[in-house]
């Protein structure tokens, strides 16, 4: 990096190699105040399950994905053979995105929206990615909403038994079981339930990298927390840990956000925030004289920047159909273009390596790896892990240096087509 570059971040309070290591100890340390029930930013949410020990066979399940703006449904089948199909998917609009609704309305929403799967599978597998608690029995109490979804009645319910109140009154025979779970754990079950012929896991992480981040993993039992004999799936809630080192442009950025003084690291790592922290670095840039004249007072004219623009010009720097592109054609100089590209590589870097401390802290939690022919699985999902510029590799290349190297662990990571899907499947047919 140039030294140009290097001075404007460190001016800025950015730090530019992240040691992961160090991030990963402050998360196992948080997450273990957090599962000896003290003050924590994770929420280490317990789930109650274990992935199956063998693959379902011969059964059916209905899948339901809310997460967003999107509400898909699906049926999965296990052939005699463990081979999962996938069909009947519809998608369809999360209920209470588009107006206020209360509850029976919700719930009535989503019983319309599954229709077309009335009665075809007598278990639901339902991921269901907003906060809330996992009860025991397989149900989720929601916490909270968010991603717009305008449905405050509905906070506190249990949305398995309020969803199967919803199905009989519109003539469903009873579910026989409603099992909420969220990406992360469902991208671990995933893993779990189909892993690649020959190959035999000692415990599974799932990783989510899109444009929110978490992480799941299988907890070992713990003797000195009361009601934790058993190994359980953990749900961390990990962006919302806040002990990391903060720049200017975070700062800038997290004052504007729906809910600043939160989810630091999310904010720091995941692709809806990569866009607006570079946005804001480069105008700070132009406002400070970085770049040059007529450069900086386009880039200070844009009113954001997404992820897919700073992707994009660090893939292809010169092609001028991408928003930096076409200005630094226009205006900028050679300088400009290293400048720029530094600093959004910076942004990107940091990410990635936020991610890997992630991960870090996951698989050590596993207590497992040690044996080199039974590796810890990760279950990785989300485009910004895979398609984000140089992000998979810096990710592995972290985890090779601090799982493998350092400490001898063995850790496979893995891409599971129709992850979210399949895992959900498994989770509904896990109390089937």
């Amino acid at each position: 990096m140039s030294r140009e570059v290097s001075a404007f971040l460190g001016k800025h309070g950015f730090v530019q190699n992240v040691d992961v290591d160090d991030v990963a100890e402050a998360i196992l340390y948080d997450m273990d105040q957090g599962l000896h029930g003290k003050k924590a930013d994770q929420d280490m949410i317990r789930t109650w399950t274990l992935p199956p020990e063998k693959k379902p066979c011969n059964k059916s399940v209905i899948v339901i994905d809310a997460g967003g703006t999107n509400f898909r449904s699906c049926l999965v089948t296990f052939d005699q053979n463990g081979v999962p199909a996938i069909t009947e998917m519809e998608k369809t609009k999360m209920p209470g995105v588009e107006r206020e609704l209360g509850k029976k309305e919700f719930f009535e929403q989503i019983a319309k929206n599954l229709d077309h799967l009335k009665d075809k599978a007598d278990c639901i597998g339902f991921c269901f990615s907003y906060p809330m608690e996992i009860t025991s029995d397989g149900d989720g109490i929601l916490t909270s909403f968010s991603k717009e979804v305008k449905a405050p009645e509905v906070v506190g319910s249990k949305i398995g038994a309020c969803l199967s109140d919803a199905l009989v009154a519109n003539g469903w025979k009873k579910p026989k079981s409603v099992m909420l779970l969220n990406d992360t754990v469902a991208a671990l079950l995933a893993g779990a339930a189909n892993p690649a012929s020959g190959n035999v896991y000692s415990s599974y992480v799932g990783f989510i990298l899109g444009t929110g981040m978490n992480s799941a993993y299988i907890q070992p039992p713990l003797s000195d927390v009361p009601g934790f004999e058993k190994a359980d799936v953990i749900d961390c809630e990990v962006g919302k840990f806040c002990s990391i080192p903060r720049s200017d442009f975070d700062r800038e950025f997290d004052a504007t956000s729906a809910k600043p003084g939160t989810f630091y690291l999310e904010k720091s790592c995941s692709g809806a925030y990569l866009g607006p922290v570079s946005y804001y670095a480069l105008k700070a840039a132009a406002k400070e004289g970085w770049l040059s004249e007529k450069f900086a007072a386009e880039i200070l004219k844009l009113p954001t920047l997404t992820l897919i623009e700073i992707d994009g010009f660090l893939h292809a720097p010169y092609k001028t159909d991408n928003t930096l592109g076409g200005l630094l054609a226009k205006y900028g100089s050679k300088d400009d273009y290293n400048f720029v590209f530094e600093v959004l590589d910076a942004v990107v870097n940091r990410s990635a390596r936020y991610a890997a401390a992630i991960l870090v802290a996951s698989v050590l939690k596993t207590e497992q790896g040690h044996d080199k022919t039974r590796p810890v699985c990760i279950v990785c999902n989300g485009t910004t892990f895979y398609k984000t510029y140089r992000t998979n590799g810096r990710v592995k290349a972290c985890l090779e240096e601090s799982l493998t190297k350092k400490r001898g662990l063995s850790w496979h990571a893995v891409q599971v087509e129709n992850d979210i899907t399949l895992g959900a499947a498994i989770g509904g047919l896990i109390r089937g």
